[in-house]
């Protein structure tokens, strides 16, 4: 993966779903915002509701508050994964704890594309320990992190709300890493594998 962070487009991405299975569970919405040369552009972002033909339980819409109309009345899923396709292109993604999101994505691509995304994932929750003695493993919570620098996150568990969150942790990361050598996605990507090895290994 060649180029810095400044010349780098990224997709910031969040999902909600119908609970934490990766293998039951179901994608509900996914919210994306792009930084383009480190910067956030609003007008780049993306927000989509899944059609379901099951209606979430309630606890669930409790936590992210797509109600069943707004369930039921839901994008296309195929529709709604090619139009996603399409917003990513060949950028690379990044979430905060981002196995979950990308074994959901991956999951509903497969299913009404039969695709894959083929570009890397980065994971803040391991990046980010690497510059800020905050905490030494990517077991920590978003919200902490958010704390840590004071950034807002208007509308938790709503999906383009915390990729916007994410994406404000992202830039706290870049200027972070630009100040370290770390300048690109591929390093970022270094960081996180040397990270998880270290963390798996003792």
């Amino acid at each position: 993966m060649s180029g810095t962070h400044l010349n780098t487009r990224y997709v910031v991405v969040d999902v909600e779903t119908s609970g934490l299975d990766m293998k039951k569970d179901r994608l509900i919405s996914i919210g994306a915002v792009a930084l383009t040369d480190g910067k956030m552009d609003f007008s780049d972002a993306f927000q989509v509701v899944v059609r379901q033909d099951r209606i979430s339980t309630h606890e669930n819409i409790l936590i992210h508050g797509i109600g069943g109309s707004a369930q039921s009345e839901g994008m296309d899923p195929a529709e709604a994964s090619l139009l996603f396709l399409r917003y990513v292109g060949k950028s690379p993604l990044v979430a905060y704890h981002a196995f979950f999101d990308q074994s959901m994505i991956d999951k509903a691509l497969v299913e009404y594309l039969g695709v894959k995304l083929e570009q890397s994932w980065i994971d803040l929750a391991w990046v980010l320990p690497d510059f800020f003695q905050f905490r030494a493993d990517g077991r920590v919570p978003l919200d902490d992190w958010l704390q840590l620098f004071e950034i807002e996150n208007i509308l938790r568990h709503n999906a383009v709300s915390d990729a916007y969150a994410t994406a404000k942790l992202m830039q706290v990361a870049i200027a972070a890493g630009n100040k370290k050598g770390a300048d690109s996605p591929a390093s970022f990507l270094k960081i996180e594998k040397a990270r998880r090895w270290m963390y798996e290994s003792r």
